[in-house]
């Protein structure tokens, strides 16, 4: 895994992204226009990953499209006989679009494997199709813990779940930051409620009020007033960054002086530090993602010009997991599905190994990060 990170830096200047899509008969999937390297002229297996590239979240996605993107373009510089095409699904994060999408997936018989999907909310409602048809699913991003409990044979995901942020969230607040008064609101989705009940069981008698807004809203004063009428000081927030702009901004404009926290999805520079700005000032943000090793910073930054964004590192590793799989040989989804169960091996954010469930065996550190000066800083972990 590492060798070709090591190399991509001089390799990377000369490979493209993603170019314009074209679309399939019911226009929802998309590949590339141009070949990841010049050797690549054929595409006889596929990868599909399916995450939100628009809308609302799909600030969160960009980086789980480029972290995949580096590994396949890495493969398939190295492996110019046996290149790898990657199809995109993008659901906009919504669980309502993913049925079809996964469908299309399905549909296609190059596609040998799902990477993502992206948001758990999708993944719960496309993983009945993916099952039924044998399509092996790994996620680097999804983190419901109920994913794992459902009866799903084919979903793996190489991070922590919920039920380790959520307490690992709950220990900070408690322990780290002191906080014996804790208001928390949710937003009513699969992710957000999900990892907001997990923080508010964690707490316990420190949790002195909760709420729920609407995501499609504008208005949050009533979860606002609530949450300064408690006396709180301390706010945790389980949604995404698009909502957690608008409450923060909302909270300061109240003059609500409680400490921020909020979960995995806000961590997003662009969406959330810089749309919140001084708003944003001293929150902090629990991810069970980590940035990658300087090795790979370097490869990303000659690719893209840029850090790695929240889940690109998981993306990369996800990517070379069925990489690495169809190299060695596996080029059915049945053969692709067994081999991901069996599967051992070292990626840039752990070593990737599953227990039966699908959750990896290394997934039990969740990692903080401080709004500094505007920017989204890595400061400490819990394990």
């Amino acid at each position: 895994m590492r060798k070709g990170v090591l190399r991509a830096g001089a390799m990377l200047l000369g490979l493209s992204l993603v170019g314009v899509a074209c679309s399939s008969d019911d226009s929802t999937e998309e590949t590339t226009d141009t070949t990841p390297a010049a050797e690549c002229t054929e595409f006889e297996y596929a990868l599909a990953l399916q995450f939100p590239e628009t809308g609302d979240a799909g600030g969160l996605g960009a980086p789980m499209l480029k972290g995949a993107q580096l590994a396949i373009d890495e493969f398939n510089a190295e492996n110019p006989d046996m290149c790898v095409e990657l199809i995109k699904f993008d659901t906009q994060g919504d669980p309502a679009q993913a049925p079809a999408l996964a469908q299309s997936a399905i549909d296609n018989a190059k596609i040998l494997g799902i990477m993502g999907p992206g948001f758990s909310g999708e993944t719960k409602a496309a993983m009945p199709l993916y099952q039924e048809a044998g399509l092996a699913v790994l996620s680097g991003s999804a983190t419901n813990p109920d994913l794992t409990n459902s009866g799903w044979t084919n979903f793996h995901r190489i991070l922590a779940d919920d039920s380790v942020q959520g307490p690992a969230i709950g220990k900070f607040i408690v322990e780290e930051l002191g906080s014996s008064a804790v208001f928390v609101i949710d937003d009513a989705s699969d992710y957000g409620k999900g990892l907001a009940d997990q923080v508010t069981a964690a707490v316990g008698a420190g949790v002195v009020g909760t709420d729920t807004i609407d995501p499609a809203g504008t208005d949050y004063s009533a979860a606002v007033t609530a949450a300064g009428a408690s006396g709180a000081d301390t706010v945790f927030f389980g949604g995404y960054y698009a909502e957690a702009v608008k409450l923060s901004t909302q909270m300061a404009d109240a003059g609500v002086e409680a400490q921020l926290v909020f979960g995995d999805g806000v961590k997003d520079q662009v969406g959330y530090a810089d749309a919140a700005g001084p708003a944003a000032a001293g929150a902090i943000i629990a991810c069970p993602c980590k940035d990658g090793p300087s090795d790979f910073l370097a490869a990303w930054d000659a690719a893209y010009g840029e850090v790695p964004g929240t889940y690109g590192a998981e993306y990369y590793d996800v990517a070379n997991v069925f990489l690495s799989i169809i190299k060695g040989g596996a080029t059915t989804r049945e053969a692709v599905l067994e081999a991901l169960e069996a599967y051992d091996g070292e990626g840039i954010t752990k070593n990737i190994k599953f227990l039966e469930n699908g959750n990896a065996t290394e997934a039990a550190t969740i990692y903080f990060y401080t709004v500094e000066d505007g920017k989204i800083t890595y400061t400490s972990s819990i394990s």
